[in-house]
Formats: structure tokens, sequence, C-alpha cells
């Protein structure tokens, strides 16, 4: 069998975002699962919107993903030579015409067309033209007038379109200089790709690029057209794979919700990387279309970070905690305050958020207006001032002996511990809420959670 190549060809005119991703993600898998290749091309003809910066960091962003290529990219714009060679071939064979159709003429086809009720398509008026070098012009590529363009896809089955319903397109301008349709097939062709697998909005594209593989003599690949995501705003549009990543979502993650998002296998929601690519099948593409769901994302990535071990789980908050300003080492002991947390937290910045103050410093420790006016009142200042002075004493530091000794504290003031700990996080947190009172003393150690409380008891 020949060996699968396959390519994502973004345009550098913006940011990754989830529908681009998934693109790349569902080529990335399918060249993994088959043994195949990975091909990355940056499709930069559109010369005014175009740069290096969006290119660099759709390349960071493919990389973060872990969606890694596996020849170097092909630039498209270095290819223009090739793509005249192949315009002239076509002028030779008398498959192409100039067209000096101005726009208002091109408006006036359309609202014909719209008023008759009749497809939109060029009328062909140009072809046969004599030349006229004194007029602007365009190339166009002339389609056959009868039977039909015929390709099997890969996920939407047998598209059948018949060839008068198929216009002459524009595949360059008078410089020579390629439109897509025209510089997409060539460039495919040079990178021996077996399989276009791109989204179902490029679906009307297919039959106008087999036609013209074909008068170049190139072998057509098989295509393969993945439903459209619904629900991706102007906004999630604008949101490139990046901005997920500064919230702190996992790579895994992402890559599992965009996969869910058109593909699927039986009713398993979560995946890792290596079970994606193992059980990843363009035939499992569904044909209907998949609807973003921002907290169906958050629900995965939670699954993921519980899947984390601890000491992976501090690896990857400690740069969350950075941005925070709150210095922390990826060590045991933000494994274990993250450990406190874990359960609770959907993404990274929750998690940073969420064990933030095990490490500022006590006394720099800020409270909720809130919750001091509501827990940290005169007598429960006293009890938090005893509680602190018991604690002291102990020896073993452990949730049993801790425990142990606050149950002990509050038989001796006589009171119930409901009246103590809430009072007690809010010392220890600046917050009402946090992690269960025993784990969070552990990890703050005695003399934190010493310092809170006679803190607190001034407050």
């Amino acid at each position: 069998m020949t060996q699968v190549r396959v390519r994502f060809a973004p345009s550098p005119t913006g940011v990754l975002h989830l529908g681009g991703a998934r693109t790349a993600l569902f080529n990335w898998l399918w060249a993994r699962h088959t043994g195949g290749k990975f091909l990355l091309r940056i499709e930069d003809t559109d010369r005014e919107r175009s740069t290096e910066e969006s290119a660099r960091a759709i390349a960071d962003e493919l990389r973060w993903l872990g969606l890694d290529w596996d020849e170097d990219p092909v630039i498209q714009s270095s290819r223009l030579p090739e793509h005249i060679a192949a315009l002239e071939k076509l002028i030779q064979q008398g498959r192409v015409y100039k067209c000096y159709c101005t726009p208002q003429e091109r408006e006036a086809m359309r609202e014909q067309a719209l008023a008759e009720k009749r497809t939109v398509l060029y009328d062909g008026r140009c072809d046969g033209k004599p030349d006229d070098p004194t007029q602007p012009f365009v190339w166009r590529f002339r389609m056959p007038r009868s039977g039909e363009t015929v390709f099997d896809d890969l996920v939407m089955g047998r598209v059948v379109t018949p060839n008068a319903e198929i216009e002459d397109i524009v595949i360059a301008r008078s410089d020579g200089s390629p439109l897509y349709n025209f510089v997409v097939v060539i460039d495919d062709a040079f990178m021996g790709i077996t399989h276009v697998i791109r989204g179902k909005d490029h679906l009307t594209n297919t039959p106008k690029q087999i036609q013209i593989y074909q008068a170049l003599g190139l072998s057509v690949p098989q295509f393969g057209h993945l439903p459209l995501i619904l629900g991706l705003s102007k906004r999630l549009r604008s949101a490139g794979i990046g901005a997920y990543q500064e919230q702190g979502y996992l790579r895994d993650a992402v890559n599992n919700y965009i996969a869910r998002l058109g593909w699927s296998h039986g009713d398993k929601e979560i995946f890792s990387q290596a079970e994606l690519v193992e059980l990843f099948d363009l035939a499992n593409v569904n044909r209907s279309e998949g609807a973003l769901n921002l907290e169906k994302m958050e629900w995965i990535n939670q699954q993921h970070l519980q899947a984390c071990t601890k000491e992976r789980l501090a690896e990857l908050t400690q740069p969350f905690l950075a941005q925070k300003g709150v210095e922390a080492r990826a060590d045991a002991r933000l494994a274990a305050a993250c450990e406190t947390r874990r359960t609770k937290c959907r993404t990274l910045v929750e998690m940073a958020d969420s064990v933030a103050f095990y490490f500022v410093a006590d006394e720099a420790l800020t409270y909720e207006e809130a919750a001091a006016a509501k827990h940290l009142v005169p007598r429960v200042r006293e009890l938090l001032a005893g509680l602190g002075q018991a604690l002291s004493s102990v020896p073993d530091w452990s949730e049993p002996a801790l425990q142990a000794a606050v149950s002990g504290y509050c038989d001796l003031a006589g009171i119930k511990l409901k009246e103590i700990a809430q009072p007690a996080r809010v010392a220890f947190t600046g917050s009402e809420t946090g992690p269960g009172l025993y784990e969070m003393m552990v990890v703050l150690g005695k003399t934190s959670t010493v310092a809170r409380l006679e803190r607190a008891s001034r407050a």
C-alpha cells in the first residue's frame, strides 16, 4: 500500500483556532495511525494579509498540541516559478483563457442569475475573445461543459457534480501569481499528498480541483471532508489555541475535546494522545456537524487533570503560580497542595488560584472583606488564638493527630467544631472556601498554621 502523506496548510493571516486545530489533528492522527507522514505547508500567497509573526504563532501552537511534522515546511510563496510553469502548460494546452470582465460586469451577472433564480455562475462570455493588451485580465480555467465529476469522499461518501454546474474559475492573475484552487493542486502534487483531509466548507472546491489535476496529468488524491464545528463564533475564531493554553487547558485535553467534535469511538469520552493515535479511523468520522460546548471542554480538561500524577500536576501548576507573582517550586509541597484541590479545579488557572494561599507569606495573606466581617468577630478571634496555642504543642503533624487536637480543643472550650471550622478556614485561606481543614493544615505546616491563627486573632 502506498504510504499515506497528508498535510495541514494554514494561511498565516491569523491565529490557529479550534476548527483549524481539529483539521490539523485529524490529519496528524491519520498519519500516525497508518504509519504515514504529516506535512506542513504555509499558504502565504495572500501577500497583503500574511505575516511571518502569524506563521510562527501557528507553528508554535501546533508544537504545543504535539502535532509534529515530518519534513521541512513548504512555504507556498517560494514556489511561484513552479506555479507559473504549470500555468504556462495549461495555456499551451488551451485549457485557460483571459477574462477581461470588470467587477461591475460580474456583479450584473450575479444579479441577473439571482433574479432568474439560477445558480450564480460565470457565463464564459470572455472565452474566445481576441487578446486585448490594453485591458487588465485574469486567467480562467475552462471547465468541461458536459458530463460529471465524481469522487468517493472518505467521510461524505460518493459526490457527483454535473460539470455544467462548475464555473470557469479564476486560477491566476495577469502576472501569473496563482489563486487558491490552482496553487493547492500544484503544491499537493509536489508534496506527494495522498489524502486531502479538510473541512466540509471546501467540498465545492474539490470538483474544480479534480479537473485541474486531470488537465495537468497529475494523480488525484483521495479526499475526506470533515463536518464543520457549530457554535464557533467570531469571538472564538479569534481565540487561538494559545488562548486555551493561557487559560490552563492541557494539551491532551484540547486534542481529546476537538477529536470528539466529529469523531467517536463507541461511548468512550476520555482519550490520551496515544489512544487517539491507536483508535482513530476516518471511517468513524461523523458526517453531521458537532456543536462547540465549552462546559464539556472544561469537564474533559478536569478529567485529564485528575489523571495526572501529583508530581506532574505540580509541574503544570507552577508556571501559572509564577504568572500570579507567587513563588513556588514544583516540589513535594506544591504536589501536596494541588492534591487538596485536584477534584475541584477544571483548569490550571483555577488550580493556581486555589492553591496560591499556601505559598503567600503569612503576614501578607489578604482576607476577603465579607468573609472577615462574618467570621473574624471578637469572640471567635479569642477562640482562634486558643486553637493556635493548642496546635503549637502537637508533636505529630498528621491529619489524625490534628483532628484529635482540634476536637480536644473544642471540648475544652465548650464549642462545636462548626463554630471554629469556618473562621479557621478564613484564617488559613483568606476566604470561606478551601480544602478540608486537616489536609490544609498538613500542607501549611505547623509554623504557618499557628502564625495564621495568631494573625487572624488580631484581625
